[in-house]
């Protein structure tokens, strides 16, 4: 399994939105809206790096709330 954290920055007065968005989705373990340079930070679990793109375009930037996405691939 692929593990990784996904720090968003939303447009704003999205981030509670998106966060509530993302903890329904069946890979998304944890989603939060924190304060910060980022809005909201999911952690994810998916079988291989090529899920993990695909979650991230079909997901999680097209949710129209997304202004940019930073990907930080779990190493442990």
């Amino acid at each position: 399994m692929t593990q990784a954290y996904i720090l968003i920055e939303c447009r704003p007065g999205k981030g509670q939105d998106l966060a509530k968005v993302l903890e329904r989705l069946p890979y998304v373990k944890q989603a939060h809206f924190v304060t910060g340079p980022y809005d909201v930070i999911a952690f994810v679990e998916v079988p291989d790096l090529k899920n993990l793109g695909d979650i991230l375009v079909k997901d999680v930037q097209s949710t129209g709330n997304v202004a940019r996405t930073l990907t930080c691939i779990t190493v442990d």
